[in-house]
């Protein structure tokens, strides 16, 4: 990317200080350039915000690089000038949902003017919800698109935009380049905003119900038993998932519910925690603390938008430990594909699904029931893409990430941290119920198919200087790849963006098989595995290192875990020193 003159910069921004820019805006942009402040404008101007992997997420605030009403107003024109050339002659209808995030609202309002305005049915949501409902409310309500506002996990300056089709999943090619194509051709005089009242509906609970019922369908089991005997820990942190999760347990028949009540209000600011993600342990400390406190069997902790989830369970000493995604991802596979295999739903036809990033584990599994893995680049959208060809075709049983995100069933098409909390609770229960525990299953599972063990280093590098450090470290890892990796050689490296995988031995390349995509991969000789790429969704150069080791059926005891937890931490602590990431 090119770095733009200080001249340059000012003359982008000095746009923003005339119509048709409100008087807010103008002074906003105006007192930064009174004052001198070339960097901060730099920083809002050198850039128009862009989709990633979960759509597009930014700070908020005046400005191109920015999320603010003007942004969302091009994207949301550009996504109502696509749907009219895409549906000549249809009535074109979307739903619109938006979090707890500062200004979700306001900008949700603003987007459901704009397609209004463009003589599109609108459906606004009376107040927040979980990310997980409006995808499934698009299929539901029989719309054309959806839109969401939220920034997931991010930090709280944060807000975002992610656009679902009508199977309500996240654009992906060629509907993503078309939209953007739809939004590059506009200025910000082209948005229209002049909202049409009688287009714009309020809708609510007759959603959440139809949610609430096909999600306890999908995520709970007749052969489960002792629901009430299971005592649980559950923290929204803040975020929409308050909305749903406790009723769907409670109509499940979880009785025994304790919300962490300081993180149970909706806030933007999320004053009790330093990020609202629950893959960072700080984020679920209180609900540690608490489920020390009651006894609890299990805790459960979402993200702010709903989509992800954090389950914390007992070890063998007893202490509350927090489960990574690909352990959670595990867990539910094997538990449905078991299921599916004891009522006779496996006959050949069914795939479960994952990601280029996480656990290998999962094949083993896949295979031991005789289903197919699908596995695709990192971000739900592309699962759902996977659902979406196999219809008709293929039954998809579950899927999941190593960022803490899981789906049960295609009702939804994103990950769902709601109906995947209530089925964390139906394995915990199940296990209980043997006289086990969801720690002591998983470590059969380890003794069954061999321990697997992945970690993740992101570097958060910001701004300007930031995009080029992650860029030049993406460059000299694809020109200069690493020949050997704790002692073991480097046999083959695959380059997403370059559509291609090497063979360093014979020489031999063939395609991917996948999109292309700013990732490397590098397999050792060994078994490891080592990806690499940038965040689409944060300033972060993401590093995932997976190893394994076979280990016999067990059984496993305290000492023998953490010895082998120590060996594997000792094996990713080295691979940091040698790629220079520590």
């Amino acid at each position: 990317m090119k770095e733009l003159s200080d001249q340059a910069i000012l003359e982008k921004a000095r746009i923003w200080t005339r119509p048709p820019f409100d008087q807010a805006t103008r002074e906003e942009i105006q007192a930064l350039i009174d004052a001198g402040d070339i960097e901060e404008l730099r920083d809002r101007f050198y850039k128009q915000l862009a989709f990633g992997t979960g759509g597009m997420r930014g700070i908020m605030g005046a400005g191109t690089n920015r999320i603010n009403k003007y942004t969302l107003g091009k994207n949301t024109q550009g996504l109502s000038n696509y749907l009219l050339k895409r549906l000549p002659g249809k009535v074109i209808k979307v739903v619109v949902a938006y979090d707890c995030r500062h200004n979700s609202r306001s900008f949700a309002a603003a987007v459901a003017d704009v397609f209004s305005a463009n003589g599109i049915q609108v459906y606004l949501f009376d107040d927040l919800r979980p990310t997980p409902e409006l995808s499934f409310a698009v299929r539901h309500l029989g719309c054309d698109a959806g839109v969401v506002l939220t920034a997931s996990h991010n930090p709280p300056e944060y807000n975002g935009y992610k656009v679902y089709l009508d199977d309500g999943a996240q654009i992906v090619p060629p509907a993503d380049g078309e939209i953007v194509d739809e939004i590059r051709a506009l200025s910000f005089e082209d948005i229209r905003f002049d909202a049409n009242r009688n287009l714009i509906k309020t809708i609510g609970e007759e959603v959440d119900g139809a949610f609430v019922e096909v999600s306890v369908a999908h995520g709970s089991f007749a052969e489960v038993n002792g629901r009430d005997r299971l005592r649980i820990v559950f923290t929204p942190l803040h975020g929409t998932s308050i909305k749903l999760l406790p009723r769907v347990l409670e109509r499940a028949g979880y009785t025994d519910v304790h919300i962490v009540e300081a993180q149970a209000t909706p806030d933007g600011s999320f004053p009790t925690v330093k990020s609202p993600n629950p893959e960072e342990p700080a984020a679920m400390q209180m609900a540690v603390a608490m489920a020390n406190r009651i006894d609890a069997d299990i805790v459960l902790g979402t993200d702010p938008d709903s989509d992800r989830i954090a389950i914390g369970v007992r070890n063998l000493r007893g202490d509350m430990v927090l489960l990574n995604g690909n352990q959670t991802m595990v867990l539910m596979t094997e538990f449905l594909l078991a299921r599916w295999k004891a009522a006779g739903r496996l006959t050949g036809g069914e795939f479960v699904a994952s990601t280029i990033v996480s656990t290998d584990m999962i094949k083993k599994i896949a295979d031991a029931y005789g289903v197919e893995l699908k596995v695709g680049l990192t971000g739900f959208k592309w699962i759902a893409k996977m659902i979406r060809e196999a219809e008709g075709k293929q039954a998809f049983v579950g899927g999941g990430e190593e960022s803490f995100g899981y789906l049960v069933g295609d009702f939804v098409r994103d990950k769902d941290a709601v109906t995947s909390g209530l089925l964390a609770c139906e394995i915990a229960t199940w296990a209980k119920s043997k006289g086990s525990s969801i720690y002591e299953w998983l470590l059969e599972l380890y003794g069954k198919y061999g321990y697997y063990k992945e970690f993740l280093v992101s570097l958060v590098r910001k701004g300007i200087a930031g995009e080029r450090e992650i860029r030049e470290m993406m460059e000299r890892l694809r020109h200069h790849p690493p020949v050997r990796l704790l002692d073991s050689d480097v046999v083959r490296i695959c380059d997403l963006q370059q559509g291609s995988c090497r063979d360093i031995r014979s020489g031999e390349v063939r395609p991917s098989g996948m999109p292309q995509s700013n990732v490397l991969v590098f397999y050792t000789e060994a078994g490891d595995k080592i990806a690499v790429r940038p965040s689409g969704t944060e300033p972060k150069i993401k590093f995932y290192y997976s190893t394994h080791v076979d280990t016999g059926a067990g059984p496993f005891d305290a000492e023998s875990v953490a010895r082998i937890e120590e060996r594997l931490q000792g094996r990713f602590d080295e691979l940091r020193d040698e790629l220079g990431i520590s």
